[in-house]
């Protein structure tokens, strides 16, 4: 079984999808400069109102991952990494409009 076999996993997609967008907030963090602590830095963004558009953000990377695994014919990952963007695409409507 090869390695892409053995990752070709709805959930592996899931939790692709899901942990990718929150090392991307990571490297925005710490690549900001002016910044004490993290709660420090989302203050600011709440502060800002540009949550949104933070999180919007993060979810790119998404996309590359998803046209990766579709040329890689991962399929099942592919659909996993789809689902859990559509579930951030959820989270920025409902802060976007009830926050």
């Amino acid at each position: 079984m090869s390695m892409t076999e053995k990752l070709d996993k709805v959930v592996a997609g899931v939790a692709a999808g899901f942990i990718l967008p929150l090392l991307t907030i990571l490297i925005i963090y710490l690549f900001s400069t002016g910044d004490k602590g993290i709660v420090h830095y989302f203050r600011r963004i709440l502060e800002a109102d540009i949550l949104t558009h933070v999180i919007s953000l993060c979810v790119l990377p998404n996309l590359v991952l998803f046209l990766i695994l579709n040329r890689l014919d991962m399929l099942r990952a592919t659909r996993g990494v789809l689902g859990i963007t559509i579930f951030w695409a959820t989270v920025v409507f409902a802060v976007k409009f009830f926050v």
